[in-house]
C-alpha cells in the first residue's frame, strides 16, 4: 500500500445523507463537504458513491452551484449505509513486480464492532471492483477499517491496540496473527501499535486521529497540553511509545507534535476533534479546522512537514458531529 502522499489517480467518497449520523444538523454540514469535493477535484478525480438516480442528480446540482471542476467528478450508484469512505472503502494496492497492477483488498466491516447498521457499506469495495474488473481482488474475510491503520509505503504501519484488538472486531484472531494479516495484505514488514485514542471517538481508537506518517522517517502525532484534560494522559502514553519505536530500517523517527484543538462539544457530548485527521490530496493538505486559534499553529505546522503542499483548512466544526472529518470521509487510489 502506497503512502497516502504519493501521486492519485483520484479520491473515493460516498456521498453523506444519514441523518442518524449527525442529528439534527446533517444540512449544516454541507457546504464544509461540498468545499472538500471541490478542493479535491482541482488536482484529481473525485468518485463520490450515490444511492441512486435521484440522489446523483441532487448532487450534481449541488456541485455545479458552488463552481466544481465537473469534469474531475464521477458519481457512482453505490448504495451505502454512511458517509466513511475511509472504513468502508476499498483498500487499494499497487503490485511491487509489475507497477501496471493494481489491487482491491475487500476486508469486512462491521460498523466499527456492530455499533450501526452496515448491511450495504460492507459490500462497497466488491462494487467499485466491479468498475475496475482488471484489478485483482483479495477478501482476506476479516474486519479491518482504514482508519485504523496509516503506512509510509516504505514496510511501516501504524495502528492502535485499543481498536484491532478489541473484541468487537476479530475476537478469534490474537495479535501475533492480525500482524500477519496486517503484513500480507498491505505488504508490510514492521507494525508501531500505540494504545488509546481520543476521547469521543466511537471506532475505539483509530490512528488516524492520533498519529500518521508525513514522510518515509517522519511522523506526526497529537499531543493535549493541558494536563487536566482527558487526552492528556493517553496521547502522552501514545507519545512516549514513539519515543522508543523503531521503522522497518531499524531507525529511529523523527516526531512532530501536533496541537489538539479547543475541546468541541455538541448536545453535551465531546467530539473527538483532531487536526490529525488531514488528508493528502494531490499538491495539498486538507486539515479540518475549529474556529479557534490553534487551527492556526496547526496550518503552520503541517506547512513544515509539507512545504510542497498548498496547505487548506476548511472547518469541520459540524462535520464532527458525526464523529469524523476529512481523512475519515475520503480513501486514495493511487496511480500508476
Amino acid at each position: 500500500m502506497p503512502a497516502e502522499w504519493a501521486l492519485h489517480e483520484a479520491t473515493w467518497l460516498t456521498y453523506p445523507k444519514n441523518p442518524d449520523s449527525w442529528p439534527g444538523k446533517i444540512e449544516t454540514i454541507y457546504p464544509s463537504y461540498h468545499l472538500f469535493v471541490k478542493t479535491l477535484a482541482e488536482s484529481e478525480r473525485v468518485y463520490i458513491n450515490v444511492d441512486d438516480e435521484r440522489m446523483l442528480h441532487h448532487v450534481k446540482v449541488e456541485l455545479e452551484k458552488i463552481g466544481c471542476n465537473m469534469q474531475n467528478i464521477s458519481l457512482q450508484i453505490i448504495p451505502s449505509n454512511d458517509a466513511w469512505c475511509r472504513d468502508h472503502g476499498p483498500a487499494f494496492l499497487l503490485n511491487r513486480s509489475d507497477a501496471a497492477k493494481r489491487a482491491i483488498v475487500n476486508w469486512n466491516h462491521n460498523a466499527w464492532g456492530g455499533k450501526y447498521p452496515y448491511e450495504l457499506d460492507t459490500e462497497v469495495p466488491v462494487r467499485v471492483h466491479d468498475l475496475f474488473p482488471e484489478m485483482q481482488l483479495f477478501s482476506p474475510g476479516i474486519v479491518m477499517e482504514g482508519g485504523s491503520i496509516d503506512v509510509n509505503g516504505c514496510g511501516d504501519l501504524l495502528t492502535t491496540t485499543s481498536c484491532l484488538l478489541n473484541e468487537n472486531r476479530n475476537p478469534h484472531l490474537n495479535q501475533d496473527q492480525i500482524e500477519g494479516y496486517l503484513r500480507d495484505y498491505y505488504g508490510v514488514e514492521n507494525i508501531i501499535w500505540l494504545g488509546d485514542g481520543i476521547v469521543g471517538d466511537d471506532t475505539d481508537g483509530h490512528v488516524d486521529d492520533l498519529t500518521r506518517f508525513v514522510s518515509e522517517d517522519t511522523i506526526i502525532t497529537a499531543v493535549e497540553e493541558d494536563a487536566w484534560d482527558e487526552n492528556y494522559e493517553p496521547l502522552q502514553k501514545n507519545l512516549r511509545m514513539l519515543s522508543r519505536c523503531r521503522l522497518a530500517n531499524g531507525k529511529q523517527p523523527t516526531i512532530v507534535e501536533l496541537p489538539m484543538p479547543d475541546v468541541v462539544f455538541y448536545d453535551n457530548q465531546r467530539l473527538p476533534a483532531s487536526y490529525a485527521n488531514f488528508y493528502l490530496a494531490n499538491g495539498k493538505v486538507i486539515f479540518p479546522t475549529y474556529r479557534c486559534l490553534t487551527d492556526n499553529e496547526a496550518a503552520y505546522i503541517l506547512e513544515v512537514c509539507f512545504p510542497d503542499r498548498e496547505v487548506i483548512g476548511i472547518d469541520s466544526t459540524d462535520i464532527i458531529w458525526g464523529l469524523g472529518s476529512f481523512h475519515c470521509l475520503s480513501q486514495q487510489m493511487p496511480s500508476l
